[in-house]
């Protein structure tokens, strides 16, 4: 950087600059210092314009990355809130098929009862029908021994 080279030179010349006695002060040329000071001037601005444009560029940048930055966690909390969303849907599903399970295994264990009581009433009325033949059998079979 040329201003850092011209105030590399303000220093040399200062260091080597006559000393005044009992003093900290130094005796130098003054039209070199000017010199370098107006050169400092010219070349100024444009350093500081370099300076300037690299910090709004850093600032643009950081201000990028920030946006960017949101934008991708707006979008993993959209997300989250979309897997929450289908882990409270398989939730109720999974509770609501648990149910119909629960109601269906109900059901059929109260139609397996109820076929059983049906069978068994069907199957007793068929015994009592049977005793009541055999008893009309055996009476009809005394009936005729006693017909002898």
């Amino acid at each position: 950087m040329d201003i850092l080279n011209l105030i590399d030179e303000i220093e040399d010349i200062v260091e080597a600059g006559t000393s005044v006695l009992f003093t900290n002060k130094v005796m130098v040329d003054k039209e070199e210092l000017l010199e370098i000071v107006q050169e400092i001037r010219i070349k100024l601005p444009d350093e500081i314009k370099q300076a300037a444009w690299i910090k709004d560029e850093r600032q643009r940048i950081l201000a990028e990355a920030q946006k960017d930055a949101d934008t991708m966690l707006n979008e993993a909390e959209y997300k989250l809130e979309e897997l929450v969303d289908q882990q409270e849907i398989i939730k109720k599903a999974n509770a609501r098929a648990e149910e119909i399970i629960t109601k269906a295994k109900s059901n059929a264990k109260e139609i397996r009862i109820g076929a059983m009581e049906y069978a068994d009433s069907l199957l007793l009325e068929t015994q009592e029908n049977l005793k009541e033949a055999i008893q009309l059998l055996n009476d009809n079979r005394k009936e005729l021994r006693g017909m002898e």
